[in-house]
This record gives C-alpha cells, structure tokens and sequence, in this order.
C-alpha cells in the first residue's frame, strides 16, 4: 500500500500523547508539531488513526504544499491536485481555510471561497458540472493552513472532530470534551491501574465523560466506533472492505475487552447530570456496568469492596462558575474527603486555578499543563498518604473556621472522637438531672474535660437546640493538621451525640484576649435566635461575635439579681447586651439603668426588653463607664442605686476611650466610684474574668468586701473554679446577709 503524508490535529500541551498513541499505532517518521504530530502510513494506519486515537480532534492526508503570495497562487496552488480522484463531479465538498502571517490572504472566509472555487472550476470544465458545497457532511472535506508563504492541501480523513465519539447526545453546563478527558486519564496512568484492577471514581461526574472514557480504555474499546460519519466514507478512494475489517476487529475486542472492566464509579449532586451521564453510558452499551449516583461531593466514600484506585475529576473552576468563594470551599470539602475517605488511592484533579488545588491540602507531584478550550488548566497528579497531607494557611480565623467546619461535615468517627462522644454522653447524663430540675435551657455540656479536645461546648435550646463550641487555641508546638482533624471530629461527634444538623452546631477560635474579643465583630449573618433563662427571654446570635450575647457562666449571679431587684434601682456597668437588666426588671426593679460604649450592645439590650414586653423607667446610655463614673461623683446630688453590677473587661483599647483599661490597674476607682452610687443599704456586685486578678484589699478598709465566687460558680463551670471571680460589696454599716442562687 502506499505510504501516505499524514498530520493528527490535537488541542497545545497534548502532542507527546497523541505521539505515543501513534507510535503505538504503527506509525511512521513521527514528528510533534505545534498542535499536532506529523506521521507516515498507509491507508490501513490512516484508518486506525481515525478509528482508535483517543486525543486526537482530526486526522488530515496531506495531498501537496505550495508557495502563496497572492490570489491567483492560492487558486494555482489547488488546481494542481486531479480533484477527480477524490469525489465525483456531483458529489458534495466543505473548505476548511485558516491563515497565519500571509499578508497576501487574511481572511479565511475569502480563503475558503478561493479554495472552492478552484476546485468547483475544475470540475465543472472537465465534466460541465460542478460538486453542491455541504457544511454539514460533504462527501470530502479539504483543509488548506497558510502558514506565511507556505500552504498545505489536506483531505480531512476525519470529517469532524474525533472527540465527537457519537455517544454524547444530552448538553450539559461546561462540558469536558472527550479527547481532553481521554488525555487526562492517560496522563494519570489510569491504563496500569486498570489492568491491575483497579476501580475507578469520579465524584463530580457531570454528564460522565471521564467515566466512558475512562471505561472504553479499560475495556479496549475504539473511541470512534459508534461513529456514523468519517470524511474518508465520500472519499472516491475509501476502501471499503479494510474499513469494514477494522472495524470488525475494533467490534471484537470490544466484546473481549468489557469482561475486563473493573469497578467504574461516578457521583454528582446534579440529578440532571446524572441523568445525563447514565443515557451516555446507556449510549455506549455499558449499562449495569458503571455506577452512576446522585451524591454531595461531602458525602462521597469508596465502598469496602471496591479496590483502591484512581479518583478523577474535573472540578468547577471559579471562572468557570463566576463564584471563586464557592468554588474554593467546593475544594476544601473536596480534599477532607481525599483525606479521611480515600487514604491509598491516587486521585487526578484537572484545575483552571492553581489557588484552588492548593485549598485541598494534598501535595501533589508537578503540575501538568492541559488546556481546556482556551483556558489554560493543570492536572494534578496526587497520591493519597498522610506523607502528601498539608494544612492550607487560613487567610483568617473566620477562614480556619470554615475550613474545620468542612473538615467536620467530611469526618469519620475514629478511636480519639469516639473517647471524646463517649465523655459527651456522660457529662450529660451527669448534668440531666439538674438541667430538668432547675428548669436550665442554655448550658455548658464540655469544657476541656479531655486534653486532646481543647474546646468549651455552650448547648442553648430554644425553637432548636444549637450548640456553640469555642476552641481554646492550641499552641504552636501543635500539629495544625492534626489540631484541624481532632477538632473537625469534636465537631462531627457533638452533632451526632446531640442528634443535631450540622448546621446548628457553631465553631469560634478563641485565642489569648490583648483586648475585649468578645465584643468583636466575625460576621455578617444578622441571624439572631430567641432562649429562655430564668423565665427571660433573650436574643443570642451564634455566627457574628466571638460571644453569643449571653454569659452562661453568669447565670447564678444573674438569677440572685433577679431575686434581690424587687422595687430597687439598678445600675448595671459595661452591660454588655443588658441581660442582668433584664432580669433585674423581670424581678420588680423600681427602675433600671443599662451603661456601655457600644451602640450595638445597646440596641441588642432594648430588643431584649422589647422581647419582654418589659416597660416603665429603663433607661440606657451610652458612655464609657469610667468616665461616666468619675463624673458621677462630681454630681449634686448623686444619683442613688440601690442594686448595682460592675462585670467590667480584663483589657480595653477601644478608640472610644480616651486611656487604655486594665482591670488589675483600674479597679480601684472604678469600685470606689461606683460605691459613691450606692444607696444607704445599697449592694454592688462585682466581677470580672480574669484569671490572675488580685483584689486590693488594703485600699477598701472602709467597704466590705465578700468573695462569693464560689457560690457564682454554676454546676456546669463547677470543674473550672477560676471561671470568675465575683465580690458582693457594701459600705461598714450595711450587714446584709447574702441570698444565692447555686445554679
């Protein structure tokens, strides 16, 4: 047979492939091209080119090459091929033209009709009729590429592109074209792992290209066979019989290939992808043989009996979406997944956005650069071992969150989270009791009990019970990943122990406070929910502040102030959202008097008295309360309180204050000042949360001082006694006995 001049088109970056492929072929004198891969054979090579090359878009026989600089070259150049050799004077014809630098031609629509034209004009002056133009399915298809001054004149043996396999016949939104996945499988060694038997997964299938791709190299089936259409079948040369003997073999090894065809799996969250994917299989005839399952990517896992193998995918990209922030917590779930679910598979990642692939924590080995249509992408080559597990940088702790929280919603129980449920369930079952008895709906459930699980876990129980855990930072010496991963499982257990969605269980970092944190702002959500306690009712917010807008740990000091506020005037200092004052009015206080330097702790304060329908003399300021405090004493007369509560912040450098606020430094006037308000047999509760305070006895030798902390301690902050310390304060001649309350 005669040896012909051939060229295999291919999308940039995939010419070595498709040389491979070739060469596996039989190919001759192979030379990778820009695009392509120029090769000899003959017809039988030419065939088989079309039929069995999986990364290849068109297959072109070259028919001359000539100098154009001008028209009348072009038109010269094509009349020089005997056109009919190739088709009958009533047959059909397509001109694909494409130019580059060839200042003479410019423009390829010209160029094609000056190609035509030339071979229409032969035609017609040899048998006085001339071939119909069919853009659809002509019976040949002519390629001319001006390159400068050079022109080379092919017969597109192909027709249409080879990535058009024939099975694809439902669109979906961004598909993978099938010599790209076919590309990608073969540069991630899926044919060794499928001759070792090994499975493979995708767990974002789209419409399952990478699935019946991958399954037609596992079972050696030839990605043109379901074609209905090549150029070469209106060719006045095709060979009929050859081509129907290729294709007979191409039909048998099909058949022996698909017994081999190992575990093939695929999962999307779109039904219509999955509906589409199953009819491509369906399409293929490989029907009952590859899994196709309405999935979350959060909820993906390999069955046991399923070999390990190779995970593939192609992810959205955030161009591809226009939603970057959710494209990236996409890849975070993504790689918690690979890493709790998938330990000893290797896994291939084709991304548009370097940033993305690292957002899944998995190192993988050198990129690989593919292009998917114009975007220039990157395979990732991964394999899964703790050895290639990182722990992506946090561009901030709401980030780190996030991250932990996606971790948790991939998680498994493991030995060290089933420790951590089981001392759930008992701290529970220890605390029902006195939660029932003592009517408490919003409690402490964990703190720190076991050192592994360094978290504090706040239950509240209203229209849903939500739980806020609050992770006490851990030291640098930590590993972060493996400080993510237990702290992702503490997560993942609180939801199952508690019976809860995962959405209703909170996550904060809690870090050393260099100034008042809880009053920082870490969101936007402006999601408030309504609790009970001590029959008030109050707004909490789980997802804006590091604090919920409720102290648990005050309970007991709030339910006395309660009980003692009976037609009394209440002043309550750095009230925070005035939950103290609203008890203090729910117990009959004559009047109460709300103080803090935030107008949104304060506005927080008013709608909880709004939620109680709370009304008469409350009134609510906002000051800062040393200043307000100092000017106070100044004042003729003083105003006068009968109960008073001073719960003021360790530290302070809020820009609103003129000085910075120390609690070790300033307490001292600041009580001082405060027991200048008090009423003849007035009492001031006071409180703070720092751990080393030291009360400075000496300087209140006219006030006495009693240290109730013990008794303010609830039951459930009962195995931390630091919690807080708390002092009832009261001039020489007040001998009030004191009345608590040891909830």
């Amino acid at each position: 047979m005669t040896d012909y001049r051939l060229f295999a088109t291919t999308p940039k970056a995939m010419e070595d492939i498709l040389a491979n492929e070739i060469k596996l072929l039989g190919g001759k004198n192979i030379q990778l091209k820009m695009a392509g891969v120029a090769f000899q054979g003959d017809l039988k090579l030419a065939y088989q080119a079309c039929l069995w090359l999986r990364t290849a878009n068109r297959i072109l026989l070259l028919l001359d090459s000539f100098e154009v600089r001008s028209q009348q070259d072009l038109y010269a150049g094509v009349q020089r091929i005997d056109w009919s050799e190739h088709l009958n004077a009533d047959d059909s014809l397509a001109v694909s033209f494409n130019s580059k630098n060839n200042p003479a031609i410019t423009h390829t629509h010209f160029g094609a009709l000056k190609v035509k034209d030339a071979i229409v004009d032969q035609m017609r002056n040899r048998f006085g009729t001339r071939p119909n133009v069919d853009t659809e399915r002509p019976n040949i298809r002519v390629n001319v590429y001006l390159h400068h001054e050079m022109a080379q004149l092919s017969l597109d043996l192909s027709g249409e592109s080879l990535h058009k396999r024939g099975y694809r016949d439902t669109p979906v939104i961004a598909p993978l074209k099938e010599n790209l996945a076919a590309a990608i499988l073969l540069r991630a060694g899926w044919p060794a792992v499928a001759a070792q038997g090994g499975s493979l997964l995708d767990p974002m299938c789209g419409s399952g290209t990478l699935l019946t791709e991958g399954a037609m190299i596992a079972c050696d089936i030839a990605p043109g066979l379901q074609r209905n259409y090549f150029g070469f079948l209106g060719w006045k040369q095709h060979h009929e019989a050859l081509w129907q003997m290729l294709v007979n073999e191409a039909q048998q090894r099909r058949t022996i290939g698909i017994d081999k065809l190992p575990v093939i799996v695929g999962f999307d969250q779109d039904r219509r992808a999955v509906t589409a994917a199953l009819q491509h299989i369906e399409n293929i005839e490989l029907q009952n043989k590859i899994h196709i399952e309405k999935r979350d990517i959060a909820e993906i896992s390999a069955a046991e009996s399923w070999p390990k193998g190779l995970l593939v995918c192609n992810p959205p990209y955030g161009e591809r979406l226009n939603d970057e922030t959710q494209a990236a917590a996409l890849y975070r779930t993504f790689g918690e997944v690979l890493k709790q679910r998938f330990i000893g598979w290797q896994a291939a990642i084709i991304i548009g956005n370097p940033e993305l692939g690292f957002r899944l924590g998995v190192r993988s080995q050198k990129p690989i650069t593919l292009f998917n249509g114009a975007l220039e992408c990157k395979l990732l080559r991964l394999n899964i071992d703790e050895n290639t597990f990182f722990e992506p940088k946090a561009k901030s702790q709401q980030e780190r969150i996030e991250q932990i929280n996606i971790r948790a919603r991939a998680a498994t129980t493991d030995s060290h989270a089933e420790m951590f449920a089981n001392r759930l369930r008992k701290n529970l079952k220890k605390l029902s009791q006195w939660i029932k008895s003592h009517h408490i709906h919003c409690y402490r459930l964990y703190d720190a009990d076991l050192p592994e699980y360094a978290v504090a876990v706040d239950v509240y129980q209203g229209e849903k019970t939500w739980v806020n855990v609050q992770e006490y930072e851990p030291p640098k010496s930590i590993d972060p990943i493996k400080a993510n991963h237990r702290l992702a499982g503490a997560l993942n257990e609180i939801s199952k122990v508690l019976d809860i969605p995962s959405e209703q269980v909170f996550l904060k970092i809690r870090r050393k406070q260099k100034s008042t944190e809880q009053y920082e702002k870490i969101n936007n959500s402006r999601r408030f929910h309504i609790i009970e306690e001590g029959g008030c009712q109050f707004w909490v917010n789980f997802e804006d502040y590091l604090d919920t807008g409720l102290f648990l740990d005050h309970r007991p000091m709030r339910l006395m102030i309660q009980q003692q506020a009976e037609n009394k005037r209440f002043l309550n200092l750095f009230a925070y959202t005035g939950s103290a004052s609203v008890h203090a009015a729910i117990g009959g206080a004559r009047s109460t008097l709300t103080i803090d330097m935030s107008n949104t702790y304060l506005d927080w304060a008013k709608r909880n008295f709004t939620l109680n329908g709370i009304q008469g003399d409350h009134q609510f300021i906002r000051a800062d309360c040393q200043q307000w405090l100092a000017a106070q004493t100044h004042c003729k007369p003083k105003p006068q309180f009968d109960l008073i509560f001073l719960d003021p912040p360790t530290f302070s450098n809020s820009k609103k204050m003129d000085e910075a606020f120390d609690i070790q430094n300033n307490h001292v006037p600041l009580i001082y000042n405060a027991v200048t308000l008090l009423a003849q047999d007035g009492v001031l509760y006071f409180s703070t949360n720092f751990r080393r305070f030291k009360m400075d006895h000496q300087a209140f030798d006219d006030l006495i001082i009693e240290d109730i902390s013990q008794a303010m301690v609830p039951k459930d902050f009962s195995r931390n006694a630091k919690i807080h310390y708390c002092w009832k304060i009261y001039r020489q001649a007040h001998q009030s006995k004191i009345h608590t309350n040891t909830c």
